[in-house]
C-alpha cells in the first residue's frame, strides 16, 4: 500500500520495515501496533454485538466505536499530520477525513469498521515487507559470528570475524558454517556452496582451492587461510548489493509513483465536489452527498495498484537471488524480462575458460622446445587465459623459460619482448599479418588448426632494425566447449531471446566451429574491444533490448554499451560482481534463461495486479458515484484487493525448476 512515496524513508539506504504510503512507520514496535489492531477488532465487534443485541444503549455503543477508532488510529494520524503538514494528500489523509465525515452523520460504526480494516490493510503491507525482507536478514545470518584461529603457540582460540586478520589460518569442522572467504590450506572435504552460488551439490575442496564465508562444510576439517576481511567477503558484497537493489524502483514502479502523486490530489478534489456541488446547486441533502464523497475517498485510494510492483519486484529479486543470480535492481530485473537479444564472449563462457595447448609445430630450424621456451618468455607477463596455458604447458614440459626484457601488451593481437637481444613476439593470426611475416607453409597449418575449432599462438621474431622477421613455430590451443551449453543456447531461444551471437577475439574459424556446435545464431571472430561495442551497438538498433555476457573486466567496454552486462562465474570475481547489471554466482550458463523466464514471471505478475486494480477501482468508483455501496463495503473490496496482489506477488518467492 505504498501510494505516496513522498512518505517512504528520506535516505536510499534500505531498512527492514518500510514507510508506507499511508505515512505509517511499519519499522515501529511490531508488538504494539498488533495489539492496538487486535484491541480495536475487539471493540469493533463489540459495538456490532451490542447494535444486534440491544443489550446497550446508543451512547454506550458509540463510544465503543469511538474507543475502536481511537485504538486503531495509530495506523493512520502519524501519516495524515504528515501529509497535511507538507500540503501532500496521502492515502492515509483520506482516511482520516473519510472517518470525521462518516463520525459527523453519525455512521460511527462504519467509521470504526474503516479504521479497523484499514488497520487490517496497513498490518498486510507491513507482513509482505517483513516476508519479503526475511531473504535478505537469512543471507546476514549465514556466516557465523566467530571464528576459531590459530595461535601463535599452534593451539586454535575464538574469535569475533571481525577481528581476524588477513593470512590468518582459521579451522572450520565438518558441518559448520565457514566464517570467512579464503584458501584451503590443509583437509578435504565437500562444502555445499548453495548460499552464495545455488549450487545443489556440494563441491569438493582440498588445498589451494577458495571457500566463501557462509557456505557450510561437509564430513572433512579444513584449515582456512583467511583472504578477505569480514566487510569485503563475497556474502558480505552479496548483502549489500541485494539491499540496494531492492532500494531502486524499477519502470513500472516509477510510473505508478507517479500516477500515485497525481491521483490522490485528484480524488480529494473531486470528494469534495461531490460533497459540495449537489447540496449547493442540485437540492442534495448534505448527509448523503458527504457520505456519497466519503465512500469514494476509501474506494478511490489506489492501496494494491501501489503495492502490486514493489512487492513483485522485491520477491523477484529474492527468488533469484537464492538461485545464485544476483540482479542488481528493478530495472535491470524488467530488462531482463524484455530480452530479444544476446551478445556472449567465446572464452569462459561458451567454453570452459580453461585452454590447454595441444600441439606444438616448429618450421626449421627451431626446434619444438625453443618455441615453448620463447612463448613463455613472453607469456608470463600475461593474464589472458591462452597465455597462462602456454605457461602451464612449459612447465608440464620441464621448459625454462628465457628471460624477457621491454615486455609490451599488443590488444586484441598478442605481446612482444626481447629475448636474448632480438625481438620477438607471440600473437594471433592478425598479429602475423600486421608483422608481415605470414607464409603460405604458416597459411596451412593455421588452416588446419582452425579448422578444428582450436586457437592459434604464433611465436616468431619481429622485424627490426633492417631485418626481416620470421615465424618460428605455431602452438594450437584447444578450449573445450561447456558441457551445458548447447542446452543452455537451446534454452535462451525457448524464452523468446531471438538472436544469440558470439563475439571474440579469436579467429573466424574457430568461432565458426564453435558456433555451429552449439546452436549459436551467428559468431564474429577476429574482433578487438572497439569491434564489439560496435557489434553490440548494431544489435541494439536491431533488437532493442541487448544483453553482453562476458567476464567483467575484459569486456567491460561491450557489457557497458549493452542493455545489460551480465557476468558469469562472479563468486571469485570481486570485479565480476561490481561491474555487471547481473551476476551469475556459478559457470552456468542456463543459468541466464532462468532469469529471463523468471524476470518474464515478475513483469507478468506486475501487470496483472495493475490491471486487477484499476479495474476494481473503475467498477466500485461507478457504484459509489451511483450510490449503491458503502463505507464498510468500500475498505472491504481495498483490503481485499491489496490481499490478493500481495499474495499473487509473493507466489514470486517460490524457486520454480527449469523446465527440462
Amino acid at each position: 500500500m505504498s501510494h505516496d512515496h513522498q512518505d517512504t524513508c528520506d535516505n536510499d539506504a534500505p531498512t527492514p520495515h518500510h514507510h508506507g504510503s499511508c505515512g505509517c512507520d511499519h519499522g515501529g514496535d511490531q508488538h504494539w501496533e498488533n495489539r492496538s489492531l487486535a484491541l480495536s477488532g475487539l471493540l469493533v465487534a463489540a459495538g456490532f454485538l451490542a447494535r444486534w443485541t440491544g443489550a446497550a444503549s446508543f451512547v454506550v455503543e458509540t463510544t465503543v466505536f469511538a474507543a475502536a477508532i481511537v485504538s486503531g488510529g495509530w495506523f493512520l494520524l502519524p501519516g495524515a499530520w504528515r501529509a497535511l503538514r507538507r500540503l501532500q494528500p496521502n492515502i492515509a489523509l483520506l482516511m482520516v477525513i473519510a472517518v470525521l465525515g462518516a463520525a459527523i452523520i453519525g455512521e460511527w460504526a462504519e467509521a470504526a469498521t474503516v479504521v479497523f480494516l484499514f488497520g487490517i490493510a496497513e498490518w498486510l503491507e507491513g507482513w509482505a515487507d517483513r516476508r519479503a525482507d526475511r531473504a535478505t536478514r537469512a543471507l546476514l545470518e549465514l556466516a557465523p559470528d566467530t571464528a576459531r584461529v590459530r595461535e601463535e603457540d599452534g593451539r586454535f582460540s575464538e574469535r569475533r570475524v571481525g577481528e581476524v586478520a588477513l593470512g590468518a589460518i582459521v579451522s572450520v569442522q565438518s558441518g559448520q558454517r565457514i566464517p570467512l572467504d579464503g584458501v584451503v590450506t590443509r583437509g578435504e572435504s565437500a562444502v555445499n556452496q548453495a548460499p552464495i552460488t545455488g549450487e545443489s551439490v556440494p563441491v569438493e575442496k582440498a588445498p589451494g582451492a577458495t571457500v566463501f564465508a557462509g557456505t557450510i562444510n561437509g564430513q572433512g576439517s579444513l584449515e582456512i587461510e583467511v583472504t578477505k576481511a569480514a566487510g569485503d567477503t563475497t556474502l558480505a558484497k552479496i548483502i549489500r548489493l541485494v539491499e540496494q537493489a531492492q532500494a531502486q524502483k524499477a519502470p513500472t514502479q516509477r510510473f505508478v509513483d507517479t500516477f500515485a502523486r497525481y491521483y490522490t490530489p485528484l480524488v480529494t478534489l473531486a470528494a469534495l465536489l461531490i460533497f459540495l456541488v449537489p447540496p449547493l446547486f442540485l437540492g442534495g441533502e448534505w448527509n448523503v452527498w458527504l457520505y456519497r464523497a466519503c465512500v469514494l475517498l476509501i474506494i478511490a485510494c489506489p492501496c494494491a495498484l501501489v503495492i502490486s510492483t514493489p512487492v513483485s519486484i522485491v520477491a523477484g529479486l529474492t527468488a533469484l537471488t537464492r538461485r545464485g543470480v544476483l540482479v542488481k535492481g528493478g530495472a535491470h530485473l524488467e530488462t531482463l524480462a524484455k530480452l530479444r537479444a544476446l551478445a556472449v564472449d567465446k572464452t569462459g563462457t561458451i567454453t570452459e575458460g580453461k585452454p590447454r595447448v595441444t600441439a606444438v609445430t616448429a618450421f626449421a630450424p627451431a626446434t619444438a622446445d625453443e618455441v615453448v621456451r620463447i612463448a613463455a618468455a613472453i607469456d608470463e607477463n600475461s593474464s589472458h587465459p591462452l597465455a597462462q596455458a602456454v605457461v602451464a604447458y612449459a612447465e608440464e614440459s620441464n621448459i625454462r623459460p628465457a628471460k624477457a626484457d621491454n615486455y609490451r601488451s599488443q590488444l586484441g593481437r598478442g605481446a612482444d619482448a626481447t629475448i636474448d637481444g632480438r625481438p620477438c613476439f607471440v600473437g594471433n593470426h592478425r598479429f602475423a599479418h600486421e608483422l608481415g611475416v605470414c607464409t603460405p607453409e604458416l597459411e596451412r597449418r593455421l588452416a588446419e588448426i582452425e579448422k578444428s575449432g582450436q586457437s592459434v599462438v604464433i611465436v616468431g621474431h619481429r622485424p627490426h632494425a633492417g631485418e626481416s622477421g620470421g615465424v618460428l613455430g605455431v602452438m594450437a590451443v584447444g578450449d573445450a566447449v561447456r558441457p551445458k551449453a548447447k542446452d543452455a543456447i537451446a534454452a535462451l531461444h525457448a524464452v523468446g531471446v531471438a538472436k544469440v551471437i558470439m563475439l571474440s577475439g579469436d579467429n573466424q574459424r574457430t568461432v565458426d566451429h564453435i558456433a555451429r556446435a552449439v546452436g549459436i545464431d551467428e559468431a564474429r571472430g577476429d574482433l578487438l574491444p572497439d569491434d564489439k561495442v560496435a557489434a553490440v551497438t548494431q544489435l541494439r538498433e536491431q533488437h532493442r533490448f541487448v544483453a553482453m555476457v562476458g567476464d567483467g573486466v575484459n569486456d567491460a567496454p561491450a557489457m557497458a554499451t549493452a542493455n545489460l552486462g551480465i557476468a558469469m562465474g562472479a563468486a571469485g570475481t570481486d570485479a565480476a560482481i561490481e561491474t555487471a547489471d547481473v551476476a551469475l554466482m556459478q559457470d552456468d550458463l542456463g543459468q541466464i534463461a532462468d532469469a529471463i523466464r523468471h524476470g518474464q514471471r515478475t513483469l507478468r505478475t506486475i501487470r496483472v495486479n495493475i490491471t486487477f486494480s484499476l479495474g476494481l477501482k473503475a467498477l466500485f468508483l461507478g457504484l459509489a458515484l451511483a450510490g449503491h455501496t458503502s463505507l464498510w463495503l468500500a475498505i472491504v473490496a481495498d483490503t481485499g484487493a491489496t490481499l490478493l496482489v500481495v499474495a499473487n506477488s509473493l507466489r514470486l518467492l517460490r524457486v520454480t525448476p527449469s523446465p527440462t
